[in-house]
Order: structure tokens, then C-alpha cells, then sequence
């Protein structure tokens, strides 16, 4: 009984795969017909950190009587 129950259920598996693969062909690819726009919003606060950072050591170092 239960090989019976395997193979019902093979079967079953079998023919979902199938129709799987049938409605796979279905599937087309387009062109947009606009352009395609990318915006690139680029985080520039590191690098004026940096430099403040820098300034600020310049600084300390030119000024060292003062700190």
C-alpha cells in the first residue's frame, strides 16, 4: 500500500514540474522605452571630517603653547 501511495505521489510531482516548465515559455523581455535613470546620492561628510580633523591637528601642532 504504501508504494502505491509513492507512486501517486511521484506522479503528482511529475506533473506539476511539467506544467512548470510550460508556463516557463511564457515569459517575454521588453526594452524600456524611457531611460533609465540612476541617482547616486554620495555621502561626502568623511572626507570634510577628515579634513577638519586634519586642520585641527595642523593647528595644535603650529600652536602647541597655546593647548
Amino acid at each position: 500500500m504504501q508504494g502505491n501511495a509513492a507512486m501517486k505521489g511521484l506522479k503528482i510531482s511529475a506533473a506539476a514540474c511539467l506544467a512548470s516548465l510550460a508556463l516557463a515559455g511564457c515569459v517575454t523581455v521588453e526594452a524600456p522605452t524611457e531611460p533609465i535613470v540612476i541617482e547616486l546620492n554620495v555621502n561626502i561628510r568623511q572626507e570634510v571630517i577628515y579634513r577638519l580633523a586634519e586642520d585641527a591637528g595642523n593647528t595644535i601642532e603650529e600652536n602647541a603653547d597655546i593647548f
